[in-house]
């Protein structure tokens, strides 16, 4: 099939005028240049039909400037896996002085539990041995690479493992994802794409939060989002011993109907430098003066992925057809100007263990609900919440105490 011709018309070489017709095109021609212009208009099984099609398609696809590395680049724009580097550029392909753990080993573990390990080859590529006893990148299958981020990045680290968490064994448990937010991309005023994260809670036998921490560079700080108040928290570790916190709080939403535990949909979202949180409760806790025009409805599909970047979900939403209230969201009601380094890891935080059941159901560029730009959070207008930002130190031992409005 490589050479197989692409005829415009059968018959005569020409035309009704009599002009000599142009030659038919092969495909060796079209991969000079028109294939791959073609290629980035499609998903990942239109490429696995292409790979299956023709010899020379599959090596075009999987070439270094072929469709599989430029849809792996627009789905997990921002985004790279635990020691594992972002998608278009391995771990091992990046100097260690640049990484984002470089001399941060084990920082994670000193703060909320132990999940640092040695940085290891990224799956999907090869190593060439190089002058000096270096390593330079040989190949890397992009597909395969593509299919490991799709995998991947929608799962929890150990020692949970997967997309989903069905026990958690301790108090004040800490389960991490595997992917991390790169503040250099979504940190950027220039960005004009975010990235949004999305969990189900269907088992909720005490409490659970959301929150983006900094540990992975070194910092030791945190943004906590409280589904069942509502609020917000930044926290800062000032002191590991004796142990002494440093933070603020705000509560843009509602408490959850009194004596209720969340269940729902909650997430994240970070772009240009700003983050901002998001909760749909189950009906049975909506409290209809907190939420006007909360009546129930089914859960909506997730909404179209913007700039031909698809969402990666884990599995289908459990609470499709169930009644849900509306979005709620806090608005872009933090900056990142608490966070060291260029990588944040989000986590879900368990006040107890139990048997939960939660799980990730959605990442990708856009939030459920659209939001004002960013300038205009920054103005106070839109959905930025107007509410005043609390203060609070506590040290283990000592009573908190707690400032006025920031």
């Amino acid at each position: 099939t490589n050479g197989a011709v692409v005829r415009a018309g059968a018959g005569s070489t020409a035309d009704a005028a009599g002009a000599p017709r142009r030659p038919p095109l092969s495909l060796p021609e079209l991969a000079e240049g028109p294939y791959h212009v073609l290629a980035l208009f499609f998903d990942a099984s239109e490429l696995c039909a292409t790979d299956a099609s023709c010899r020379l398609l599959r090596q075009l696809n999987h070439s270094r400037i072929g469709p599989w590395r430029a849809l792996g680049v627009r789905a997990f724009h921002g985004m790279e896996l635990e020691r594992e580097g972002t998608f278009e550029r391995p771990a091992f392909d990046e100097p260690l002085a640049e990484r984002c753990a470089s001399g941060a080993q084990g920082s994670r573990g000193r703060a909320l539990g132990s999940q640092g390990s040695a940085p290891a080859p990224a799956r999907g590529g090869g190593f060439a041995s190089g002058s000096g006893g270096g390593r330079k990148l040989a190949r890397i299958d992009w597909k395969g690479r593509y299919h490991h981020f799709h995998t991947d990045v929608p799962t929890f680290c150990a020692p949970f493992g997967g997309p989903e968490i069905c026990a958690v064994a301790h108090p004040d448990e800490v389960a991490y994802f595997r992917c991390r937010l790169r503040t250099d991309v979504f940190g950027s005023e220039a960005s004009t794409r975010g990235i949004y994260l999305e969990v189900e809670v269907i088992a909720n036998p005490d409490n659970l939060s959301m929150a983006v921490v900094d540990f992975e560079a070194g910092g030791c700080s945190s943004v906590t989002f409280s589904p069942d108040t509502g609020a917000v928290i930044r926290e800062r570790k000032v002191r590991e011993a004796p142990r002494k916190v440093e933070g603020a709080y705000t509560q843009p939403l509602p408490t959850v109907a009194p004596g209720k535990r969340f269940h729902g949909l909650m997430g994240l979202y970070l772009r240009q430098g700003h983050l901002a949180f998001f909760r749909r409760c189950s009906a049975a806790l909506a409290v209809g003066s907190a939420l006007p025009g909360a009546e129930g409805r089914p859960a909506s599909a997730a909404p179209a992925a913007a700039n031909g970047a698809a969402s990666v979900s884990a599995s289908a939403s459990a609470s499709a057809g169930k009644l849900l209230s509306r979005w709620e969201t806090t608005g872009f009601v933090s900056d990142l100007a608490w966070a060291e380094g260029r990588c944040l890891t989000p986590c879900l935080a368990f006040r107890d263990e139990g048997a939960y059941r939660v799980r990730v159901v959605r990442v990708g560029p856009d939030p459920p609900i659209p939001l004002d730009c960013v300038a205009d959070a920054r103005a106070g207008g839109g959905d930025q919440r107007e509410v005043g930002w609390s203060g609070f130190d506590w040290e283990v031992g000592a009573p908190a105490a707690v400032d006025g409005d920031a």
